[in-house]
């Protein structure tokens, strides 16, 4: 794994819409170098005093304009002080790491799932898939309509509208996104085109359920699994996932994860 260390000026901090924000960097060896499912560890300027980096999932990596997008959830100290970052400041990033998404050679057709923010590593996959001419569907999932923020950016993406729930019902489907699996699942394969990569990022008990999904269906899955890292490159073991061969490192083994192999 070869690593870049770059102190990355700010060229755009903003609110997206409920808490979630974007961030856009001039870092040009990572945007030459991620690939989708990767992520980059931040060192955030003015938290002296909070030494760990912070882990943020690569959204988007422009090679050719050597910018790279982090999309982040206000939560918690660190993050909400990442909101009073201006434009013209820096931050330092150590990056691209980990084991991306890995489509099955010989893939003709995948359904990405994306619940909230895990959206954003699930965009370069995207655009990768249909680049490569893969029929690929997305599902998006979130709590209410202003955090569907990467809705139109995936629709440009692939030419038509995301399939999208809300839990408050207002866009799309109400409820959870999990019946929109179940149903683009079926009907694929009731099509006699069936899926042949599942692909899906957010919160834990998602994953689980769209793991299952896809074993019932046969069709390979992958996830990205979230951990809190120290380290991120593999030495501290803070970030382990229960895997079938054993405790692996989300940082450097992941984060993205064989699904029939993570233990839930």
């Amino acid at each position: 794994m070869t690593l870049c260390n770059e102190n990355a000026p700010i060229l755009v901090n903003e609110e997206m819409g409920c808490n979630i924000w974007l961030m856009t960097v001039r870092a040009p060896e990572i945007a030459t170098t991620a690939r989708p499912g990767q992520f980059v560890h931040v060192k955030v300027p003015g938290m002296e005093a909070h030494i760990l980096r912070r882990p943020f999932g690569v959204y988007a990596a422009d090679a050719e304009a050597g910018t790279v997008d982090m999309m982040y959830q206000v939560l918690g100290f660190g993050t909400e002080h990442m909101t009073e970052l201006a434009v013209g400041d820096a931050v330092e990033m150590i990056g691209p790491i980990g084991r991306g998404w890995q489509p099955p050679e010989g893939c003709k057709r995948a359904l990405i799932v994306a619940g909230g923010v895990g959206s954003a590593p699930l965009y370069p996959l995207a655009e990768e898939l249909t680049a490569a001419g893969i029929a690929t569907d997305a599902i998006l999932g979130a709590y209410t309509i202003d955090a569907l923020v990467a809705r139109e950016r995936y629709g440009a993406v692939l030419g038509c509208e995301p399939a999208c729930s809300t839990d408050d019902g207002t866009y799309g489907r109400a409820g959870f996104c999990t019946p929109l699996v179940e149903e683009a699942l079926a009907a694929a394969a009731a099509e006699g085109a069936p899926y042949d990569y599942v692909a899906c990022c957010g919160p834990e008990p998602l994953m689980k359920i769209v793991a299952g999904m896809a074993d019932a269906a046969g069709v390979f899955c992958e996830v990205s699994m979230e951990r809190r890292m120290a380290c991120g490159v593999g030495a501290c073991l803070s970030c382990v996932v229960d895997t079938t061969a054993g405790k692996r490192r989300a940082c450097v083994d992941g984060p993205v994860f064989c699904a029939s192999e993570v233990v839930w």
